[in-house]
């Protein structure tokens, strides 16, 4: 027997079983599609988040009240030790390596216009917020270099906010309340999307000193440094933490870089990708359950046939080549469909829902479609054993 014979014969199985044969190579398509929108689902979501973090530059640091763990997010999380003051905004900005030295702290609050009234984001910050997150283009000004402890009541707006509240009107120089308190807009930052959750367009931005005496607070959730070009990240992370601890009398603060957020994102995406393969993991092993139970079915099926083969010499080797290449054809049938089903419904997708986050992951494709061949050599490997072994006597006798 001939490999272009053991060829025709697995080709002429699965051509005479059409519908049996599709079902069956469906299982491993199934698993194919899960693997390739999921992990795509998950690559696409990991790029969006790293653009959210690399958006407003590379050289920025976080510096956050108490010695915690956190992803340095612009929103940090409050610390347990001494609060960060404009004494240590003050003193980390006149250090030779930064450029500009920020208060950010964040709270939801009513905001009201004449017609309006919503509750949003407010985040307090220093008078160079803007050129941390790059509003070069911006409508009016950001808010005025004051005295950063008696700050004029002035606001700027997230686009998303000035549509809600003046719609197409131009807010400059009109009045709003933030929490009952009045406050006269002069800016409105260009669009920068979400970020770690906010909605940074859809936020009201006022002094910082405002925001404390607006929320009852005596600190700030993180001071955002930005430093020059020519100075490296490490010069600048050693340079502030001994400011801090000079002026703190221990090392009571977290400083978290734009290296040290990537990292811990890219280990957090790494086993998210993996968890969503590995669902569609399963359900390629389900399909190759499926291919095992058909192919005992066909073995027991085609005795007959078996038989016949044994007896004009087909040798046990051939036998189980016969059966194995039938398996291994209807994983490759069912990985053609999953790659021709997971493009279109990732296109699909794209198309219904333009802004969602979708970026091919070819390494987890590429893994499918290699498991989706191991499994359906698996699956056929009993089956085709049990052909092989069987008696050419007793098989001719089954008919």
């Amino acid at each position: 027997m001939k490999i272009k014979d053991i060829f025709l014969f697995s080709s002429f199985s699965i051509v005479s079983q059409k519908l049996r044969s599709f079902l069956t190579a469906l299982g491993i398509g199934v698993g194919v599609l899960c693997v390739i929108f999921l992990t795509s689902m998950g690559q696409g979501l990991q790029d969006f988040i790293v653009g959210q973090f690399t958006q407003f530059g590379s050289n920025i640091i976080a510096v956050q009240p108490g010695k915690t763990q956190t992803l340095g997010a612009p929103m940090g999380i409050h610390g347990t030790m001494k609060p960060l003051s404009f004494g240590d905004t003050e003193a980390i900005e006149k250090l030779p390596l930064v450029e500009y030295a920020v208060p950010v702290s964040g709270a939801n609050g009513e905001i009201e216009s004449d017609t309006r009234l919503r509750r949003s984001l407010v985040v307090g910050t220093g008078a160079d917020y803007d050129k941390i997150v790059g509003a070069d283009t911006m409508l009016g000004q950001y808010l005025p270099k004051d005295n950063a402890k008696t700050p004029r009541s002035f606001v700027v707006l997230g686009p998303k906010m000035r549509d809600e509240l003046f719609g197409n009107e131009n807010p400059l120089g009109k009045a709003i309340r933030v929490n009952s308190q009045r406050f006269r807009v002069v800016g409105v930052l260009p669009p920068k999307g979400d970020f770690l959750g906010f909605d940074l367009d859809d936020a009201v931005y006022i002094p910082i000193a405002k925001f404390n005496t607006m929320f009852n607070k005596n600190g700030f959730q993180e001071i955002d440094v930005v430093h020059y070009d020519d100075a490296t990240t490490e010069e600048v992370v050693a340079s502030v933490k001994r400011l801090m601890i000079s002026r703190h009398g221990g090392e009571d603060v977290t400083i978290t870089t734009q290296a040290d957020m990537l990292d811990t994102l890219g280990e957090i995406m790494k086993w998210l990708k993996f968890t969503v393969a590995a669902f569609g993991g399963i359900s390629l092993i389900v399909g190759g359950v499926g291919i095992f139970t058909i192919m005992t079915v066909a073995v027991n099926e085609r005795k007959s046939e078996i038989g016949i083969l044994r007896a004009i010499g087909a040798s046990q080797r051939r036998i189980r080549d016969v059966f194995l290449l039938e398996s291994i054809f209807l994983s490759i049938f069912g990985a053609i469909l999953g790659l021709v089903a997971g493009f279109m419904v990732i296109n699909i997708s794209l198309f219904i829902y333009p802004d969602l986050p979708i970026a091919i992951a070819w390494e987890y494709i590429l893994y499918a479609v290699l498991i989706s061949l191991f499994i359906g050599l698996l699956a056929g490997f009993l089956p085709a054993r049990s052909a092989s072994e069987m008696d050419p006597i007793e098989a001719l006798r089954s008919d």
